[in-house]
């Protein structure tokens, strides 16, 4: 392998030289495509507003929502969508944002857990404080957001129906438990 294509791999940093350094041209063009990827200028609607962000295409949402927005309630977990706590809301329905692209959100609501004001966002965090289902809490943006997900497609989930849809979110203190129960209780209130 090249060094060029080791670098890309690594993102290294392009050798730096000019024109007039003694160089070859196929140094010159090597070190030309060795520049950093180009960012582009996305207009995302996040948790109610319009918000310009840079970054470069393929940029996973979740890097967007916490390194340029500082919007930190959302979790990195895995990077891979295994484990639900990056669970952020595109119109409306959960999405792992560690795997989906600034580029397809552009024309997309998308909400975080700093953004949550719904009768059935209310219902669930209260149910959550209610059967104290918090532990060590890292994954909990993520539990929530699904759970609101769960509920806005099914009011009255059985102990399946939850266990089946919450299945990709992990926590690894495992409260699993006191979740089903918090959603139980938010579904309780909602019928009311």
């Amino acid at each position: 392998m090249l060094f060029g294509e080791t670098c890309l791999l690594l993102r290294c940093q392009k050798p730096h030289f000019s024109k007039t350094d003694k160089i070859s041209d196929n140094d010159w063009n090597l070190s030309r495509s060795m520049e950093a990827p180009y960012a582009m200028k996305y207009t995302l609607s996040i948790n109610g507003q319009k918000r310009d962000v840079e970054a470069e295409p393929g940029t996973p949402l979740l890097w967007v929502i916490r390194d340029e927005l500082d919007l930190t309630g959302t979790k990195y977990g895995c990077g891979v969508a295994s484990c639900g706590s990056c669970t952020v809301h595109l119109d409306d329905s959960p999405v792992r944002s560690c795997q989906t692209a600034i580029e397809d959100v552009a024309n997309a609501k998308v909400t975080t857990i700093e953004g949550l004001d719904s009768k059935i966002s209310k219902a669930v965090t209260t149910a959550w404080r209610d059967m104290d289902v918090v532990q060590c809490g890292y994954c909990q943006s993520g539990q929530i957001m699904s759970a609101i997900g769960l509920l806005s497609e099914n009011p009255s989930p059985t102990d399946n129906d939850i266990d089946d849809y919450m299945d990709g979110n992990a926590c690894r203190c495992a409260t699993y438990q006191r979740i089903r129960s918090a959603i139980h209780q938010a579904a309780d209130k909602l019928e009311v």
